[in-house]
């Protein structure tokens, strides 16, 4: 064998592996978003784990990835880890669709039968045609994805011939021959192979795709090639616990960790079988038998089939004897510990699935922003140490998930396509920001505490029940901000509006009733600033949520017709039915019951005169 045979050897691998990888992103790309559906609907049922790990696998021609995002769904709370392990057994058996799709290099058709167009000498350059044209001149929704997944295929099957064509001289090769006989006869050589290489190639698809095109030699028989099917299996499981566990909690490590401990068990289960059919005289005529490609495809998936079957009733001992080697993660208070373990670098080429997780850390910064406020008003009327404490210690974490999320979602960026994908991801990237604001303001209303603590003031008593009504009226628009981004709530977004202008004419009667009082000596120099210094923030707080409300109704322009900017200008113009309507019930109902605090003290204060 040439120097030159070497070079078109590596260059064939070289190509294969490239066309798996980029079919695998196009078809992890197209289905990224029903893969999630699905795994959210997961039960506790393990078979039906085991049938969605597989048919997931099929598609996307990689168990890695599925196990990989698995992990992810695990660490944001989408999956549990009792089921995840159906899957990962289902994505061991799915992965040997590969296989199955490799060995068409058997094909064998004479040039009037239709198998012919089977043949990857026909497949490869179909495939790329057809990808070419869709990439670069039919163009459709999805036509780069579909054109992508086609041309992966067309380098694969290139590169397989290439291979093919590399190795057929090995056939005559006495270093060959020796290093097949070494093979048979000193299994663990074989066995160290197979591990090796899939370790290093960190895929087990790829690495018996290679073991698939030497088979064309005639040299590979059954007794060569199953030790290097083990060491496969458990190279690929090792790179995936790896994998799964950089930077990982705990439960997704222990997926990394099932899934290696599967694979172990599973060698174990083929070597005993291997020995004892042996023994009994079953596998004489296999066990020097030439095995073609298909023959080794059908080797793994037999394999893989008998073993499922027989380790998914050990799907609650997996999960057992993981939870024991890795120790559950320290309890850290409210700090949103799975919310940000969600955001796995894993999911960039599942650009879907990086959304939701982007959107569960939002959702969450949203429930403690809203909280935040509402603790902070209490403690503003009514000191309380330990609300601030918690306002405090929540706006860190409100800080980190902003952080940690602007910039997970600005490292997504090149993985989206413009379009409806790209829209959502301006859209968390915005509401990010405000939902941070907001808890910014709840802190700042838990400064004007501490400054009235720090001069030994309070409120008055008018000013603590004005203080309550437009508290109500935050916690009323932070509940449709909230539903709006979560749910994507176009509804619960138009709702905002009106209750935002509710807000700015409470702020301002509140404003002016306090000047009346500062006027009249009924109040404080010191206390008066604080006081109003406290409305500017709710106002503040107010415009945030409006601003949620506008991003989101952005998200519905395409439908709707609607520009956010001229939606606003015209709800103001008193040209929109719906708004009016609500926004003169909220204000009957919030200034209404303001004008009865002013009345009522007033009554009060003229019966304190006449007696």
């Amino acid at each position: 064998m040439s120097v030159f045979n070497v070079i078109s050897l590596l260059g064939g691998l070289a190509l294969f592996l490239y066309g798996m990888r980029v079919m695998g992103d196009g078809l992890k790309k197209s289905s990224s978003g029903a893969f999630k559906r699905a795994m959210e609907r997961v039960t506790n049922n393990p078979f039906v784990g085991f049938l969605l790990g597989a048919l997931v696998t099929a598609i996307i021609q990689s168990s890695t990835a599925t196990i990989v995002l698995a992990s992810g769904l695990v660490a944001a709370g989408v999956l549990s880890l009792h089921q995840s392990v159906g899957i990962i057994i289902g994505a061991n058996v799915g992965t040997t669709i590969t296989g199955q799709i490799i060995r068409l290099m058997d094909v064998n058709a004479d040039s009037s039968s239709l198998l012919q167009f089977f043949q990857p000498s026909t497949l490869a350059p179909l495939a790329a045609v057809i990808g070419i044209l869709l990439i670069a001149f039919i163009h459709f929704k999805n036509s780069d994805t579909i054109g992508s997944v086609a041309m992966g295929f067309g380098i694969l099957f290139t590169g397989l011939m290439s291979m093919t064509a590399a190795v057929s001289d090995l056939s005559a090769s006495g270093a060959f021959n020796s290093m097949i006989l070494a093979f048979s006869s000193t299994p663990i050589l074989g066995f160290l192979v197979g591990l090796a290489v899939s370790f290093i190639l960190q895929s087990s698809s790829a690495t018996i795709g290679i073991v698939q095109s030497i088979s064309m030699t005639g040299m590979l028989t059954f007794s060569s090639v199953f030790p290097m099917l083990l060491g496969i299996y458990l190279g690929d499981a090792a790179t995936t616990a790896i994998v799964c566990a950089i930077g990982a909690k705990a439960d997704p490590k222990r997926v990394g960790l099932i899934q290696l401990m599967y694979n172990i068990g599973k060698v174990i289960l083929i070597i005993i079988g291997v020995v004892l059919l042996r023994q009994f005289g079953v596998l004489d005529s296999l066990w020097n038998a030439t095995l073609t490609s298909g023959g080794i495809a059908n080797t793994s998936s037999l394999f893989n089939i008998i073993c499922a079957i027989l380790l998914l009733p050990t799907t609650g001992a997996l999960e057992r004897i993981s939870r024991k080697l890795v120790k559950d993660d320290p309890v850290s208070g409210r700090k949103p510990v799975t919310e940000l373990a969600s955001l796995d670098k894993a999911f960039y080429k599942a650009p879907a699935l990086a959304l939701s997780s982007a959107k569960l850390v939002v959702s969450k910064m949203a429930e403690m922003s809203s909280a935040s406020v509402d603790l902070a008003v209490d403690n503003l009327i009514e000191r309380d140490e330990k609300k601030a404490a918690l306002v405090n210690e929540d706006e860190e974490y409100i800080d980190e998930m902003a952080d940690r999320t602007s910039n997970y979602l600005a490292n997504l960026l090149p993985f989206i396509d413009s379009g409806a994908g790209n829209d959502e991801l301006n859209y968390y990237l915005t509401c990010v920001s405000e939902f941070e604001r907001i808890g910014d303001h709840a802190v700042n209303l838990i400064e004007n505490a501490d400054s009235l603590q720090e001069h030994d003031n309070a409120f008055s008593a008018i000013a603590k029940e004005e203080l309550r009504v437009v508290g109500d009226a935050l916690t009323e628009i932070l509940s449709y901000a909230c539903t709006a981004f979560k749910e994507k709530n176009l509804m619960a977004a138009r709702h905002i509006e009106p209750i935002e202008e509710v807000v700015d004419d409470l702020v301002a009667e509140m404003r002016e009733n306090h000047l009346t009082r500062l006027r009249d000596g009924r109040c404080a120099i010191d206390t008066g600033f604080t006081f109003l210094d406290a409305l500017v923030n709710i106002e503040r707080i107010a415009d945030q949520c409006s601003n949620i409300g506008v991003h989101t109704v952005a998200l519905f322009s395409d439908k709707t017709g609607a520009r956010p900017h001229d939606y606003i200008k015209e709800l103001h113009l008193g040209k929109d039915a719906a708004y009016n309507s609500e926004y003169e019930h909220a204000h009957d109902l919030y200034i209404g019951r303001l004008e009865n605090i002013i009345h009522n003290h007033e009554e009060r204060e003229a019966g304190e005169v006449t007696g």
